[in-house]
């Protein structure tokens, strides 16, 4: 319960507003209270979708698609100056995290562990899993090609599929040094360029594993909150973030780690890498960048102050900026949805 109760406080802050406690904690024995399962209708579709929290975000070739509160699904094909909702979301479930294999094959997964799968660039999506039993929610998702991918979530929940999303597996993720079990919440996944997969998580760990998801091991920062998002960089420098601006950088694979300092105590929500440049976002309308893998940042916050939950780069590597509240219009740029 104490996890269940620290993950809702964590998405209820980037955004995910449609969330209740009861989605996540199991009811106790005798109390008679009941999981209510979700209710599988079609997104709606509505002029209003860009103000929709989002929670995650992908490149499809050039397109971005962003995902997030009651199943909506952004497109933009001019490099986020307008988006357009997507034509089909079989479900209104919260999404959470995309990965797209190349411009035309993605994922997305959210509430009651959903899969959701396209093959054409976001445009309409269809189910491949969901668990209506129980709401053991994936946060994030990661295809490496069109065949294999690795979804990950809440208790240390890790899925590998290897025939692009037709069957999902659990892989059974092994004990943190000095407990019982393994049920970490395991918040952002990213690859390096060597095709190492990472998992950021509670209790300042990072997981890794060499194989695509089969097998993990722990790396730990030496921080003690949670690390919500990471990313890697052209050289294979990793960056890490979280809980009140924590962030952490490793140049050896994860083996140690060198806290960074974001000149703010505003939670981090989103990073992402292009060559040796690393931007990130977060509450309170936080901007971080780096033009030296992370080694060092520029910090600057938003007049508005706006929550911010992802981040996306367009085809110049400047950033994209999404929020709790929706598209953040960019300076002299309509921000809007086609129908």
């Amino acid at each position: 319960m104490k996890n269940a109760l620290l993950l809702f406080t964590m998405i209820s802050l980037i955004g995910s507003l449609a969330m209740a406690p009861s989605c996540f904690a199991q009811p106790e024995s005798g109390s008679g209270a009941t999981l209510q399962a979700p209710i599988i209708a079609t997104a709606a579709r509505t002029p209003y979708a860009s103000r929709a929290a989002v929670l995650a975000t992908a490149r499809a070739g050039n397109r971005i698609v962003a995902v997030g509160d009651h199943g909506v699904i952004l497109l933009s094909d001019d490099g986020g100056r307008t988006h357009r909702q997507a034509r089909q979301v079989p479900l209104d479930a919260s999404l959470t995290g995309v990965s797209f294999a190349d411009e035309n094959r993605g994922w997305a997964v959210g509430h009651w562990g959903v899969v959701l799968h396209t093959k054409d660039g976001g445009e309409t999506w269809a189910v491949q899993r969901i668990s209506a039993q129980e709401d053991r929610p994936l946060f994030a998702v990661h295809f490496f090609d069109a065949s294999h991918g690795v979804a990950v979530g809440l208790w240390s929940l890790v899925l590998v599929t290897s025939d692009g999303g037709a069957h999902w597996r659990t892989t059974t993720v092994p004990l943190p040094d000095g407990t019982r079990r393994a049920d970490l919440n395991l918040l952002g996944l990213f690859a390096d360029n060597r095709g190492s997969l990472y998992a950021t998580a509670e209790r300042g760990m990072v997981l890794r594993s060499d194989d695509r998801g089969q097998q993990w091991r722990y790396l730990s920062t030496g921080y003690a909150g949670s690390l919500w998002t990471g990313a890697a960089t052209r050289d294979g420098t990793l960056v890490v973030a979280g809980l009140r601006g924590s962030m952490f950088r490793s140049t050896n694979a994860g083996k140690t780690w060198q806290r960074v300092d974001s000149h703010s105590k505003s939670s981090i929500t989103a990073l992402v890498a292009a060559g040796p440049k690393v931007f990130g976002v977060g509450l309170d309308g936080l901007l971080l960048q780096s033009e030296d893998g992370g080694a060092t940042l520029s910090a600057e916050v938003r007049a508005d102050r706006l929550p911010l939950t992802a981040i996306a780069l367009d085809s110049r590597e400047q950033p994209v900026l999404y929020s709790r509240q929706g598209v953040v219009v960019r300076a002299n740029a309509a921000s809007g949805v086609a129908r």
